[in-house]
Parts: structure tokens; sequence; C-alpha cells
């Protein structure tokens, strides 16, 4: 039963929790961008390189070997896309961030009570003390 507890605990930690939303947010924003390039990015290269599709790309070397670059080159602007994608985001989210962490200094900043008198005094005191 002891095991069971330590799984129990490791499970419900946050950083364990966050994880696995992050994967599966992470597998539904892929399909996004998936389709993003399949079905926008994709026809649009295209039209620019003459009604060839990126993925059809290939060199035959022999009757026997058939290399599909195409599909490596889809591959890799599929990375490219969730990659600046991703940091886009995480750009956003960081601005955001700064801005309420920002916003809540300020309130912070104005809701500290102004010294009493007592404070003020007692902060000239050792002033004074310091210089002696």
């Amino acid at each position: 039963m002891k095991a069971f507890d330590e799984f129990k605990k490791f499970i419900s930690r946050g950083n364990v929790m966050d994880l696995a939303v992050g994967v599966i947010m992470g597998t539904a924003f892929t399909k996004i961008v998936t389709s993003l390039v399949e079905n926008i990015i994709t026809p649009i290269l295209s039209v620019i390189t003459g009604k060839v599709n990126i993925a059809d790309l290939s060199v035959t070397v022999t009757d026997e070997l058939v290399i599909p670059y195409g599909l490596f080159l889809q591959a890799i602007i599929d990375f490219l896309l969730i990659a600046i994608s991703v940091f886009a985001i995480v750009k956003l989210i960081n601005k955001a961030k700064a801005k309420f962490e920002k916003k809540a200094e300020e309130e912070k900043a104005e809701e500290a009570p102004a010294p009493t008198k007592e404070e003020e005094l007692l902060t000239e005191i050792r002033d004074l003390l310091k210089k002696n």
C-alpha cells in the first residue's frame, strides 16, 4: 500500500499535472498547425511553385529507389510553423504576465500606508545615529 500512496503523491504534484495538460494542449495545437499547413500554406506554395505539392516532390535514383524529400520539407515547414506559433504565444503570455505584475506592484505601492509621525521621527533618529 505504501507504493500506491507514493504514486498518488507523485501524480498529484502540480508539475506532473502541468506536464500532462501541456502534452494534451500540444497535441491539439499540432493538429491546428498541421491543418494550417495542409489546407492554407501548402496550396499557396503550390500556386507559387506552379501547382506543385511540396509533399509530392521526390528524386528517383533507380526504379527501386525513390527519395521522397518533399515529405521532409513538409515536416520542416510544420516544425517551423509550430515553433513560431509557440514562440508567439509564449511571448504574448510573458508580456501579459509582466503587465499584470507591474499593475499589481503599482496597486501595492498605492496601498502602502504613509509613515506615521512616530515612524518619521524614528527614521530621522536612526539616520542621525548612523552619522555619529
